[in-house]
């Protein structure tokens, strides 16, 4: 498992052509999390700390690169993608998260690259102790990697976050190479990941 606090666009540049089996990603949907005027909040992010990563989404030149080096990709947020949209695609995954929010949306969509029929997962995403705006539960990545990966596959994440994939990979037994550009957010996803390790190896 290789996991470093860098560019996504640094890190894909070290690697050849189609050389990750499977990239999940979960790039920034360009919501934001900062209050609008008058003090209404535009989503539930605003607990988290002040950032600006979301404001804007990736650019084209990141999903040429996310395509070069992965033979298939499944992208959280798809739906907030044009560049994705010029992509036939049948592989949507609706993930149900069965818990209803006021300020987040009660279903997320990923799109996935290859020609596979419509998924609908439901999983509880009523975490208390999530310390980033856009956690996603580790059952949801080994979900994913249970349907979509088969053993051996090399697996990749631009945005690794909160590292709920790496806990996953780890789990499952997966090869990841990930990056975050945000330094804390990268050092509280090496700590939760090492805690989980340890826990492991006292159970």
């Amino acid at each position: 498992m290789t996991i470093t606090n860098e560019d996504n666009m640094q890190l894909m540049a070290r690697y050849p052509d189609k050389y990750f089996d499977l990239a999940i990603v979960d790039p920034p949907y360009g919501l934001g999390n900062r209050t609008t005027k008058g003090g209404a909040t535009k989503n539930s992010q605003v607990r988290f700390k002040e950032h600006e990563w979301d404001d804007e989404i990736p650019n084209n030149e990141y999903f040429i690169e996310l395509f070069r080096v992965s033979k298939k990709q499944i992208v959280w947020g798809g739906n907030y993608f044009p560049y994705l949209w010029k992509n036939a695609c049948r592989g949507l995954i609706t993930w149900d998260k069965m818990v209803y929010i006021p300020t987040m949306s009660q279903v997320e969509f990923a799109w996935y690259s290859d020609d596979k029929l419509p998924q609908l997962v439901k999983i509880n995403n009523n975490d208390i102790n999530r310390f980033h705006p856009t956690q996603k539960p580790v059952k949801l990545y080994e979900w994913l990697l249970m349907n979509y990966a088969k053993e051996g596959d090399k697996i990749l994440d631009t945005h690794l976050g909160s590292g709920s994939i790496a806990i996953a990979c780890h789990n499952l037994g997966f090869q990841l190479t990930a990056c975050e550009l945000d330094k804390d957010y990268y050092e509280a996803a090496m700590k939760r990941l090492e805690q989980h390790k340890q826990q492991l190896t006292i159970f």
